[in-house]
């Protein structure tokens, strides 16, 4: 009897191998994840996509098993997140609680805000309200991750703690950590968003495709993050596969720009249409124009042996809105536009396109002719890179 219970303690009642631990762990993580980035995050909290209702509650299930975490209070306290986004009332942003307190205490600020009753009120329309969720998985949202120890300590003995350990860290860290903290702090962006978030990797998959943050805070009605080529979103692989038998239905995708064939038009009301709707997709192409006429300039500089160095500092600001280059950094980046005409003239540009989709006091026409007044001005700028991005924003359509 002794020895049979040590064998239990020490192996479980399946006696798994040290590679079918791992395995098992690797693939009810992943689960996890999956869950959180398809059910909570996309279906629930931006409706980008309908789930099949048997497919919905396997996800509320296993997110009550490995998580304890209550649907609508996850939801709000994420949609509070972009409502409120770098603010003070911001959940969650490294940029005012800072990147140390929410990578290592991120499941702490979710559990703090969970407790407000006006964020969940305000915040949590549209999610689960059924029998099951106000019986079981709202009212004891702790014993799901419990009933998962108990199963896995009986299955692969003293391991399955272990395993049940890395399970319960591997969403706070993942999710409330990295994404929440280095997502809104270090990293690449494809678009000027409001907000500060980023990219944190182009390819990954430990965590579905939540990777790509400053994809999805530009597009957070999408149900797809990935937007450039070499982008991997192992999330949305998952999405269409559901679609595909019927499981899911995509609502919303980012929106892709359109260009007319054949001669360029004049710019016209389509074409404020199409500049106003795809916005952060034409700004991210003025900001490539503008990185090739910084390169531009840099090579004649330095060709001509002038001394280059605070052009070389600050190119990778040239084209960030102002909020978000660092104080230290834009005396220099001032001093660069200053000196250079043609940088100055595309930084100058830049902000009067952007005035283009906040302008509410002039009509659309009004607009249009002063859409088409900003692409002559461009086009007999003689800089190359702006006059071919007036070109392709003529051709742009809905």
């Amino acid at each position: 009897m002794t020895d049979a219970l040590v064998t239990w303690v020490s192996e479980g009642l399946l006696n798994a191998s040290g590679w079918e631990l791992v395995v098992y762990t690797l693939l009810t993580t992943h689960m996890t994840i999956a869950s959180v980035t398809i059910y909570l995050h996309r279906h629930q909290a931006h409706r980008a996509l309908d789930l099949h209702p048997a497919v919905a509650h396997v996800f509320r299930f296993w997110l009550w098993l490995t998580t304890g975490m209550v649907t609508r209070e996850w939801v709000s306290i994420h949609r509070k997140h972009h409502a409120k986004c770098e603010t003070p009332d911001d959940p969650h942003s490294p940029q005012t609680r800072g990147i140390r307190t929410v990578m290592w205490q991120g499941a702490e600020l979710y559990r703090v805000e969970a407790k407000n009753t006006d964020t969940v009120q305000r915040f949590s329309h549209g999610t689960p309200n059924d029998w099951v969720e106000r019986n079981v998985y709202s009212r004891y949202s702790w014993q799901g991750v419990a009933l998962l120890l108990i199963v896995q300590v009986a299955a692969f003995g003293a391991l399955g703690a272990t395993i049940w350990a890395i399970q319960m860290a591997w969403i706070p860290f993942f999710a409330a950590g990295v994404i929440n903290g280095i997502g809104h702090y270090w990293g690449y962006r494809n678009f000027e968003a409001a907000d500060a978030s980023t990219n944190v990797l182009p390819w990954g998959i430990l965590i579905g495709g939540e990777e790509l943050h400053n994809n999805h805070h530009t597009y957070p009605t999408s149900a797809k993050f990935s937007v450039k080529p070499f982008e991997f979103d192992l999330g949305w692989v998952y999405i269409r596969a559901l679609a595909a038998v019927g499981l899911a239905k995509v609502r919303k995708t980012p929106p892709l720009l359109v260009m007319q064939k054949g001669a360029t038009p004049p710019a016209d009301e389509n074409t404020l249409e199409a500049l106003i709707t795809h916005r952060y997709a034409v700004m991210a192409q003025f900001s490539k124009a503008l990185r090739r006429a910084a390169r531009d300039q840099l090579r004649q500089a330095q060709a001509g042996g002038a001394d280059a160095t605070a052009l070389q500092s600050v190119r990778r600001w040239l084209h960030r809105d102002t909020q978000h280059v660092p104080e230290a950094v834009r005396p220099a980046l001032t001093q660069v536009l200053h000196d250079n005409t043609v940088l100055h003239t595309m930084a100058q540009m830049r902000e009067e396109l952007r005035e283009f989709w906040s302008n509410t006091k002039h009509t659309p026409a009004q607009l249009a002719a002063a859409l088409q007044q900003w692409c002559a001005k461009a086009e007999a700028s003689g800089i190359g890179p702006l006059r071919e991005f007036s070109l392709t924003l003529r051709a742009v359509r809905i």
